[in-house]
């Protein structure tokens, strides 16, 4: 179902067209469409939580991951016995040469597998083989860092449900290569694979070694396919990109949140569709607290001119909530990506913050340059809209929700080392001094059986886009 994307439009101050900018790559329409492969989803809380339930409780260790703290061979496969004398010295040599990849060889205990080996075969042997491999599968392929360092990061690693320790061992035992186990749950994203690169020619101990070795430990944190087309943006580098397989269709500025208790938190969540011409519901912090409420009940003049409706409940609260309009504190679009923080992409009418170079502004939820086309653009793609279509929504003024046919995955991310969006490897600034814990930790002794979610606050964010 070929779309044709060649039409022009200003809206919002945006050219639309498919023409790709000289930092992005250009693409053939019809591939943009949705691929056969369906994007790697990351577990999401589930649906029917109620995010602002006080008694919510975010689980902190998922019961399979625990299982794998005590790995026992035959459990995985009746015809893997144990580990051979040969293989075991395999892993010694996966170990010592690790720190390419980032960790440390100290945190597997090579003396106690060395001497495991020199007693020979049997089951002391099994035993030590196989704790120091699923403590190497684990931090390759869930990162090393606990999650008490990874600081306001709720993403949801899939990757211990999809490729359980216990069958990469078999497997790995089965094909006698260690090696190629290993590799199986890296990440795949080439990003990885640059910052490993730059890790070889830093100086070791160096604080750009360090650096680097958090950043790529951050990469192991994430899914390691993100999917065939998604969206991810970088919060310190202040840019999201809309991504094809590895290839960069379009880049658009953002604005991101204020450091403290507004900054951006990290999410892997899922776009369900975007909602043309949005209305915004005001957040009592500035309807009771700022006396708005009051004002647009006894302004009704000057509330219809503000796109304002306010309404009084028995008990006199009161609700506001701000109709679709040029002005409108959501701008033209929003996407809709339901999660319990309330975070998500939209448009805004303060579009000249996007000429800032520091673009930390915001209550949380990430501003997006040229909005209108990234709206559009993606109602092309997942919902199957023609842009004559799309254009004929937005302009209409009224509330509309365009469904995706599909979902399509978007990654909020935090590297303060990465290729930028010329492809070029960059560091950003640490807007919220997130890398000193990821940094310190490696300095410190391997934690074991490491929770996979995090039981920090979910804030939920509000937006008040006051700035």
């Amino acid at each position: 179902m070929p779309r044709t994307l060649s039409l022009s439009l200003l809206l919002a101050g945006a050219s639309f067209a498919f023409t790709a900018p000289g930092q992005a790559q250009s693409a053939d329409p019809a591939n943009l469409l949705p691929q056969e492969r369906a994007p790697a989803a990351a577990p999401k809380t589930p649906a029917q939580a109620d995010s602002q339930d006080p008694d919510y409780d975010r689980p902190t260790v998922d019961s399979a991951f625990a299982a794998y703290s005590d790995p026992v061979v035959q459990k995985v496969d009746p015809l893997i016995q144990h580990w051979s004398a040969a293989q075991a010295r395999s892993l010694v040599s996966l170990i010592e040469s690790i720190g390419k990849e980032g960790l440390e060889p100290s945190d597997y205990d090579l003396a106690g597998l060395r001497a495991a080996i020199d007693a020979g075969d049997g089951a002391a042997l099994d035993d030590a083989a196989s704790q120091r491999f699923v403590w190497l599968i684990e931090d390759m392929r869930d990162g090393r860092t606990p999650m008490a360092a990874r600081k306001q990061w709720f993403v949801v690693d899939p990757d211990p449900d999809r490729y359980p320790t216990g069958t990469v061992m078999a497997t790995a035992l089965k094909s006698d290569d260690l090696a190629a186990a290993l590799k199986s749950v890296a990440p795949v994203h080439p990003d990885y694979a640059v910052l490993k690169a730059e890790l070889a020619k830093a100086k070791p101990g160096s604080d750009r070694a360090r650096l680097v070795r958090a950043n790529m430990d951050r990469w192991r944190w994430l899914a390691r396919d993100l999917g065939s087309q998604y969206l991810i943006t970088n919060v310190p580098e202040f840019q999201l990109r809309l991504k094809v397989g590895d290839k960069i269709v379009r880049t658009y500025k953002t604005v991101v949140g204020k450091p403290g208790r507004t900054a951006t938190p990290q999410l892997a969540e899922q776009v369900e569709g975007v909602i043309l011409n949005p209305t915004w519901t005001v957040p009592q912090s500035i309807v009771k607290g700022e006396g708005l409420g009051t004002k647009v009940l006894n302004n009704p003049g000057w509330a219809r001119n503000a796109g304002y409706k306010a309404t009084r409940g028995e008990n006199g609260y009161i609700s506001v909530v701000q109709q679709p309009g040029p002005g409108n504190s959501l701008g033209l679009m929003k996407l809709d990506m339901p999660n319990p923080h309330a975070i998500f992409l939209h448009d805004t009418p303060a579009r000249q913050l996007f000429n800032q170079s520091d673009r930390a502004l915001s209550h949380g939820c990430i501003r997006t340059e040229r909005a209108s086309e990234l709206a559009l653009t993606l109602a092309i793609l997942q919902a199957g809209l023609t842009a004559e279509e799309g254009v004929e929504k937005l302009t209409s003024g009224e509330y509309t929700r365009v469904a995706f046919q599909k979902s399509m995955p978007v990654y909020i991310t935090y590297f303060t080392m990465a290729t930028n969006i010329d492809g070029k490897l960059a560091k950003f600034d640490d807007i919220y001094d997130r890398d000193a814990p990821v940094i310190a930790s490696f300095d410190q002794p391997r934690v074991a059986n490491r929770a996979r979610k995090t039981s920090e606050e979910v804030v939920e964010i509000v937006d008040d886009l006051k700035t």
